[in-house]
């Protein structure tokens, strides 16, 4: 049973810096985090700290891709008044986090991540053999973790990182949850908590110990996240205590699997930078056009005579993200049937993309032109996401016995 509290709608994600945003950047994430800022509590950063792991060997262009993102964001629709922008680094308590948790994470943890040996084997190129690369993935789920995150958008291929910050947060609340006098700390929040309603979270407490009723944890649950009364740290110890633990210091984050649109590169494969198969997000249109004319079809249709298959060529991939169902149509017919060139089905796709993209590059513009305006959305965007973070770590100190006085 997961102990992330009914009412808690906060989700959290990043990107790295790590160059110019492209097509496959907009659709496998950025297009969904900006619906996804209406209906949660939502906070994206760019995670250069990240950007790091891999390219600690040149940091010249760091600070220019760090702001050249921010600005791709709020042209792509990130709306800093439904949502917290910032860039991580400059919340100190994201390391200070992953140092901690480093001190009780199994590395045998780390070394079983799927990516870290893939990307071992992707990356030859660059010298990976360091901690920094090996703990990435807990700075992620410190990352995760100190914003007590609910939910965290993924495909299902990352499935395994949020599942490590699961077992992380697990633990840490095993080691550290049952602080002195838990008991007597249960006791005074029960007093909270009032007759009635102490009365009530007992009973709904000893048929999910007893009977394992699931709709009577949900229910001791809801009763605890509507009283007002209690403290967050007398609410967390009446869920631990509910649950057969302790306190529960750190959230346990649920997987919030979005549909990633598969976006095929100009060569076929899967778009993204290390292939050179990107088509930009401020890239000039008639560079665009250009690009997309000479992208790669089904190998089959090597004369206009020739039949294709639309399920073998990528530029197909593109109308299912931006045609309609009678174009797709349109355009799946005529290539069985040789009925339309390859350039005559591209079209459509070019048109969408290179208008989708000029009102982004017109949107980046007023920001590019206005930077002081970015700098105010970071540094307030900084400031409130430290606010959260320096709760988060207030209690960590505590659970681990570090708040000298």
């Amino acid at each position: 049973m997961s102990s992330t509290p009914a009412t808690n709608r906060r989700v959290l994600s990043g990107m790295r810096p790590t160059g110019a945003l492209h097509l496959g950047n907009y659709h496998g994430a950025l297009k969904n985090w900006v619906e996804l800022q209406y209906q949660y509590e939502c906070y994206f950063f760019v995670a250069d700290i990240h950007a790091l792991t891999t390219g600690y060997e040149d940091t010249s262009q760091l600070e220019s891709n760090v702001w050249n993102v921010v600005i791709d964001w709020l042209a792509a629709g990130l709306n800093p008044a439904s949502s917290t922008i910032f860039i991580q680094s400059r919340v100190p308590e994201h390391s200070e986090l992953h140092l901690l948790l480093s001190m009780i994470t199994p590395l045998g943890w780390l070394e079983r991540v799927p990516t870290y040996k893939d990307q071992q084997e992707q990356l030859k190129d660059k010298d990976l053999a360091t901690y920094g690369f090996l703990g990435y993935p807990l700075l992620q789920s410190a990352d995760i973790l100190l914003y007590k995150t609910a939910f965290v958008p993924v495909g299902e291929d990352q499935i395994a990182h949020v599942e490590i910050t699961r077992e992380v947060a697990r633990r840490f609340n095993h080691v550290y949850g049952r602080e002195p006098d838990f008991e007597a700390k249960v006791d005074k929040a029960l007093k909270a908590l009032g007759s009635r309603n102490s009365t009530r979270y007992n009973e709904l407490r000893r048929l999910y110990q007893e009977k394992g009723d699931q709709e009577a944890i949900a229910k001791a649950h809801s009763l605890l996240e509507g009283t007002a009364r209690l403290t967050l740290a007398d609410r967390e110890r009446l869920i631990g205590y509910l649950e057969g633990t302790g306190r529960s210091y750190l959230v346990e984050p649920e997987v919030l699997l979005t549909a990633t649109p598969k976006v095929p590169g100009l060569d076929g494969r899967k778009m993204s930078k290390s292939y050179g198969n990107t088509i930009g997000l401020r890239e000039d249109p008639d560079v665009v056009a250009k690009k997309l004319k000479g992208m790669m079809t089904d190998p089959a249709r090597q004369r206009r005579t020739d039949p294709g298959d639309p399920d073998k060529c990528p530029v197909f991939d593109l109308h299912k993200i931006y045609s309609s169902a009678d174009t797709q149509a349109w355009a799946a017919q005529g290539c069985r049937t040789a009925g339309i060139g390859c350039l005559d089905c591209k079209k459509p796709v070019i048109d969408a993309i290179v208008t989708e993209l000029r009102g982004m590059q017109a949107r980046a513009k007023e920001f590019e032109e206005n930077r002081d305006l970015v700098r105010g959305i970071i540094a307030e965007g900084n400031e409130k996401a430290r606010d959260v973070a320096r709760q988060t770590l207030d209690e960590v100190h505590q659970a681990m016995g570090m708040n000298y006085r």
